[in-house]
């Protein structure tokens, strides 16, 4: 049976956030220094994707990296902080803090697109904003008591620049940015081995785990996620993608046993309930037929 356009952006999406779902998981596992592991997860990313561009550009493979500009740049670097941030946080707070405050990224790039671009913002997402940063604070709090701020901190950081680099996305929406995402993986390489990492200090196991998240997960992860919104409104992605949200954690304690603070599951289920209720919202308001922004992954 033939998919229809809008059931072929469905599979691609959701697809994608499975396949994504256990980054938090392969991090925790991966024994590896926080800077060798940034070193073999972005550089295998960059490979990985940079194959699919040939495959898919074959002679016009560097044209499409030119064709991004400037502005493919600063997505670059954005994304270059955003990779730094994220796999810090994971090593420093508990994964459900850290995926949870990376649901809202969605609101933040609203907050965002209204300092940059000017966009207004609906009623519903300024409550959306308010609620979701009350939510994080939550987090904040009963991370004070357990020494996990710090974590929390890089998390927000980089719910900030997967935000930012949404909304640089959207500032030029012709243009392929994927080649932004491999320069700004490349970009990780000689700063983590300026800070110490080792690339060839690596045991077998820790080999095995990180060619399966750098070569195989998030590269197709970050490819179907990419195709899938062309086929789907915003509203629609933000909401499959908030599965992450809740699997991550999941395979973290079935693997791990890594029970989510109290604060931390109340905060989680506030942002979450909030950003389902607001993508539905959106959803409803937005016309038929009209085109949804495209929401890059972390």
């Amino acid at each position: 049976m033939k998919l229809s356009s809008h059931g072929k952006g469905l599979l691609l999406t959701i697809c994608g956030v499975l396949i994504i779902s256990p980054d938090a998981l392969l991090v925790r596992l991966i024994q590896v220094d926080v800077w060798t592991l940034l070193f073999w997860r972005t550089l295998l990313t960059a490979i990985m994707m940079s194959l699919i561009l040939i495959i898919r550009y074959r002679s016009r493979f560097f044209h499409s990296f030119r064709a991004t500009g400037r502005t493919g740049l600063l997505s670059a670097l954005v994304l270059m902080l955003g990779s730094l941030f994220f796999v810090n946080s994971l090593k420093q707070t508990a994964a459900a803090n850290a995926l949870i405050i990376l649901a809202a990224t969605p609101v933040i790039s609203s907050l965002l697109s209204w300092l940059v671009l000017r966009e207004p913002i609906p009623r519903h997402t300024k409550i959306a904003i308010a609620t979701c940063f009350c939510g994080i604070l939550f987090i904040f709090s009963g991370s004070l008591q357990n020494g996990l701020l710090w974590g929390d901190v890089l998390a927000l950081a980089a719910t900030t620049m997967w935000g930012t680099n949404i909304v640089i996305v959207r500032s030029v929406r012709n243009v392929n940015m994927i080649p932004a995402n491999v320069i700004g993986n490349l970009g990780v390489a000689p700063i983590v081995l300026f800070f110490g990492a080792q690339p060839l200090a690596v045991g077998a196991v820790d080999a095995g785990y990180l060619l399966l998240l750098g070569g195989l997960v998030l590269p197709f992860a970050f490819a179907l996620i990419t195709l899938g919104p062309r086929y789907l409104q915003a509203p629609e992605v933000s909401l499959i993608l908030l599965a992450e949200t809740i699997l991550g954690p999941l395979w973290v304690w079935l693997a791990l046993d890594e029970v989510p603070h109290p604060r931390t599951l109340v905060a989680g289920l506030l942002i979450l309930t909030t950003l389902v209720i607001h993508t539905l919202i959106s959803r409803n308001r937005s016309h038929a037929g009209s085109e949804g922004d495209l929401l890059p992954a972390p």
